[in-house]
């Protein structure tokens, strides 16, 4: 067992508010927790209009499948219309470590 984080630093260029900015990623966690059934937070940048990190976590029994789904994650994040992705960072997690 192990557990997959990814890190997606965003930009959401049409905000020009915090309750935009939060209607954008309400959309946004909402379909990646109904499209792949992972955890969503947003992590930082809680008082910027335009900034947001998000986290994403899966719980997985092989790291091939881990990877497969935060691969799909990431394409989903990449594809999303109303945000950039600035950078994004996976990272597994095993018990042992």
């Amino acid at each position: 067992m192990l557990v997959a984080f990814e890190r997606f630093d965003l930009r959401i260029p049409g905000c020009g508010s915090l309750k935009e900015k939060r209607h954008v990623l309400k959309g946004l966690t909402a379909g990646l927790r109904a499209k792949f059934n992972v955890s969503v937070a947003e992590v930082d940048h809680h008082d910027l209009w335009q900034r947001a990190t998000i986290g994403v976590s899966a719980v997985a029994g092989e790291s091939y499948h881990a990877r497969r789904v935060m691969h799909e994650v990431e394409r989903f994040v990449e594809r999303w219309a109303e945000v950039e992705v600035i950078d994004a960072e996976l990272s597994l997690h095993y018990p042992e470590d």
